[in-house]
């Protein structure tokens, strides 16, 4: 064994080689895929913005998209989960048509009106386009694993232009409380490279207002982060939760998967013409920068919630990424009138508190946070992200991520098991014989 130590860095030096290359690839594919979804997200929107009148023909939007899926997706349809699962238990590659379905479907939600983000198309469109690569170098196992999740990261960093955040959410997505370092340098450089790439496309983008005036860390202002944190993370725990209620009704109410977002953008329709504003529908970029400026009214968190929980829900195609982001700013902005933090630093931590809560990521959020919003919030970052994790409990939007390791060291769980499937957990505390044992022994 220690003759083996000697020659460790010689073992380094293939590991490097070998996946360098491939994981440039996988950026350069995952890239070019975020190009174009940010490409046709911005005109779908723009189009949407400038003849509203469309979004009454949601419902048809809707159906189409299903009729899509229902007819030549019905492989790919888990999304997300399908690549975690693939990931956690492999079986066959992945469709190519992923990419391509993944990216109509979410053109067609944000063309017509339905509020849903990006970012699970990106990851879907990286690491199917990534997986193609294994029919060329018939990987299989840990090599397969290492290239879906640098796919995953490619994705996620191309489409945010946060490559560290990437690189570390592609690893720390897959199981809560457990990541595989092995994947650290494909993930890194599938990150960077497909970040750079969408950016020499001519694609950008969004700049976030960094907080102007970081106050000292008081024990107040302690507080008021650990608080902040708490709501963050129940509100991303009831996100998850809701949407997959909901996704769960509609499946057990409509039997012809095209009818549920049919029926559901026919409600999402008749609420945004009720409400005269289609503020809450689409990514929400522009109210997202704004909770950076102005004070916004303290219920658009909770409008722009019900209006995602209810699109996810109802089966449209897109992601919960950004929807979390404009929950947890205009969060963090309301929650500005009753804490003794800024509103801009609020409206920072908030954006990625809650999503670190309902993704289970709270380190990737915490880098992605001190990218956007600089090094200087990031102790009020970590606090939020880390908080909001812990009190998001075992819960998450990806139903099919596992637990590695309990968020609490009294609670235990299976390892192994998705949260889709997890039962009760078991609170290990003392019984009675334990303390008096306990009591006597002092």
């Amino acid at each position: 064994m220690k003759q083996l130590r000697q020659f460790e860095p010689f073992i380094a030096l293939p590991h490097l080689m070998k996946w360098l290359p491939i994981s440039v690839v996988a950026g350069i594919l995952a890239g070019m895929a975020s190009a174009a979804l940010l490409a046709s997200l911005e005109w779908a929107t723009n189009w949407r913005e400038s003849h509203r009148w469309i979004i009454a023909f949601l419902p048809l939007g809707g159906f189409l998209s299903g009729w899509i899926y229902h007819q030549f997706g019905q492989t790919v349809e888990a999304g997300n989960n399908l690549l975690l699962e693939e990931i956690h238990n492999p079986k066959k590659v992945i469709p190519f048509r992923m990419a391509p379905l993944v990216l109509l479907g979410t053109d067609l939600t944000h063309f017509f009106g339905g509020s849903a983000g990006r970012e699970g198309t990106a990851l879907q469109m990286g690491a199917s386009l990534a997986d193609q690569v294994t029919k060329i170098l018939h990987f299989k196992g840990a090599n397969r694993r290492i290239l879906l999740t640098a796919g995953i990261s490619g994705g996620f960093a191309s489409v945010f232009g946060t490559p560290l955040a990437g690189t570390v959410f592609g690893l720390e997505v897959l199981a809560i409380g457990k990541i595989h370092y092995d994947a650290l340098f494909p993930s890194l450089i599938a990150a960077i490279v497909g970040n750079q790439v969408t950016l020499l496309l001519g694609l950008h983008h969004t700049a976030y207002r960094h907080a102007p005036l970081i106050p000292t860390l008081t024990i107040w202002g302690l507080i008021s982060a650990i608080i902040a944190g708490v709501i963050f993370g129940i509100v991303a725990r009831f996100f998850a939760k809701v949407t997959h209620k909901i996704s769960h009704l509609f499946k057990t109410k409509i039997s012809y998967p095209p009818m549920r977002p049919l029926i559901g953008g026919a409600i999402i329709a008749a609420i945004v013409g009720l409400s005269g504003t289609t503020k809450y529908i689409g990514l929400g970029i522009s109210t997202i920068v704004d909770s950076f400026y102005t004070q916004l009214p303290p219920w658009d968190f909770a409008a722009k919630l019900g209006l995602t929980t209810l699109t996810l829900g109802a089966g449209f195609k897109g992601g919960e990424v950004t929807p979390l982001f404009f929950i947890g700013a205009t969060l963090g902005n309301a929650l500005s009138l009753l804490l003794a933090l800024p509103a801009p630093l609020l409206a920072g931590m908030g954006f990625v508190g809650v999503f670190a809560g309902a993704a289970n990521t709270p380190l990737a959020s915490t880098l992605m946070g001190i990218e956007l919003f600089g090094l200087e919030s990031g102790v009020f970052i970590a606090i939020g992200c880390v908080v909001s994790y812990l009190f998001s409990g075992h819960s998450g939007i990806y139903s099919a991520q596992r637990i590695g390791l309990s968020k609490y060291s009294a609670v235990f769980l299976e390892e192994g098991v998705n949260l889709a499937n997890y039962g009760q957990p078991k609170i290990d505390l003392p019984d009675e014989s334990e303390e008096r044992g306990s009591n006597s022994q002092e």
